[in-house]
């Protein structure tokens, strides 16, 4: 076993977690891996927030900020934390090192979680947005249910075909809702109407107490920004090209998602917002008439499904690198002749359709809500864990006050998901320890 005091040499992986597909190929480059981060943020958050903030109005400018700079401090850690320990298994891997077995098994079991919450909560809107477009197609709950499970498993299966060929997906799909997202914000902001801009704080509220409610909010729009970390032994020169993509596609997708949302709060009142299921389609709607408004429906419907490809991908690799680690079944560790963890996607989307078929009688966005719960309250862990490390075993003055901060933030955000998300966190981790227990006796 590994001692989690030393440093593995960079560039090794066999010391730790998985290495990368036989024969030595690493098939993402610095293009697939910053489309993994970018493609992971931006999913259903951005075309369904401005909704959720519009009764704060522009004070949730104030939440962005903190958000957008917390996840830049977190971006920033994560770098340090690949370019000295580039491995598969990204948060789990640093935890483990950096703490020994128990927070390794704590931090996989709490990441894992919360990636395949995600997964159901991406397919589920998914589902949504595909309902705006064909109303027919979830028109029941039975309905929804199926198609939300339809776009994982299409998923699950082009992961199933290998590493490369979801990174060439992955890479796709976020083109092709980057750049409309871009351009809709940009253009946008000419149509903003002052009017629905003032009073700059509507709620009667302090800022302070704004910014941590509209931080609670923004967080699961940033969600994903560790997701080039993960498969790291899939990457090519991960020493480089994983702290490089962290920086690049967390500040892209900042940049699109904050541009897109406040633009949106600027284009259509807040009464009409705070009631509509589609607010960015809305606005298009508005702005240009019903063909655009269809046409950001499907810009939404391509985002879901990149987001979704991007956590089905990631939701394999913890546990592969947990399982070699021998802190989670070895099942989870077997790969094709590919490199591919195809046990570990079955499983991870098993886990996600459960969660989505055991509400299927509710509403879409009850499953949707239900789901983003759990998997906050479950990634906020590795990112309190993922910081402490940096600034407890990381070098370097500038990195480490980062990681303070990085800290401080991750805490913050924690504290502001309120009791109940709380609740759910420390019951999922509790659910992982009698595997932890099972594990250990069979040692």
């Amino acid at each position: 076993m590994t001692n989690p005091s030393s440093e593995v040499p960079a560039g090794t992986d066999n010391a730790i977690g998985a290495g990368p597909a036989p024969g030595g190929k690493r098939p993402l480059g610095f293009w697939s891996a910053t489309a993994l981060v970018v493609g992971s943020m931006i999913g259903s958050g951005v075309f369904l927030l401005p909704a959720a903030l519009a009764p704060y109005g522009a004070a949730s400018l104030v939440g962005w900020a903190v958000t957008v700079a917390g996840a830049l401090l977190l971006a920033l850690v994560f770098a340090r934390l690949a370019m000295r320990w580039p491995h598969t298994g990204g948060p789990y891997v640093f935890a483990r090192l950096a703490f020994g077995d128990v927070t390794g098994f704590v931090v996989a079991w709490s990441y894992w979680v919360s990636v395949w919450c995600a997964t159901a909560a991406i397919a589920v809107a998914f589902a949504g947005s595909i309902g705006a477009l064909f109303p027919a197609a979830t028109a029941t709950p039975l309905r929804a249910a199926g198609c939300a499970l339809a776009a994982l498993w299409l998923c699950s299966g082009i992961n199933i075909a290998g590493v490369r060929e979801a990174g060439r997906m992955q890479l796709l799909t976020t083109v092709l809702k980057l750049l409309p997202l871009l351009l809709f914000g940009f253009v946008a902001l000419w149509f903003v109407e002052r009017g629905n801009l003032t009073p700059f704080n509507p709620t009667g509220d302090s800022l302070p107490q704004v910014a941590q409610a509209t931080v609670a909010l923004t967080l699961w729009a940033l969600l994903g920004l560790e997701a080039a970390t993960v498969p790291a032994g899939s990457i090519q020169d991960p020493e480089r090209t994983v702290p490089r993509a962290t920086m690049v596609g967390t500040l892209i997708a900042g940049i699109a998602t904050v541009l897109a949302c406040t633009a949106v709060l600027g284009v259509l009142p807040a009464s009409v917002l705070q009631q509509s299921s589609a607010p960015m389609a809305d606005a298009a709607r508005v702005l240009w008439g019903p063909s655009a408004g269809v046409l950001l429906a499907l810009v939404m419907a391509v985002s879901c499904l990149g987001a979704l490809n991007g956590w089905v991908l990631v939701s394999a690799q913890v546990p592969l690198a947990a399982a070699r680690d021998g802190l989670l079944p070895s099942v989870l560790s077997r790969v094709d002749a590919r490199g591919t963890p195809v046990v570990g996607i079955l499983v991870s989307s098993g886990l996600a359709s459960v969660l989505v078929a055991s509400n299927y009688n509710a509403s879409l966005v009850t499953v949707f809500t239900f789901s983003i719960l759990l998997s906050t309250a479950a990634t906020l862990l590795p990112y309190v864990v993922s910081s402490a490390a940096w600034l407890l075993r990381g070098h370097g003055a500038g990195s480490r006050i980062a990681a303070a901060g990085a800290l401080v933030y991750s805490l913050y955000a924690l504290l502001g998901t309120g009791a109940q998300a709380l609740m759910w966190g420390a019951v999922l981790v509790l659910a992982g320890l009698p595997i932890w227990l099972a594990m250990r006796l069979r040692r």
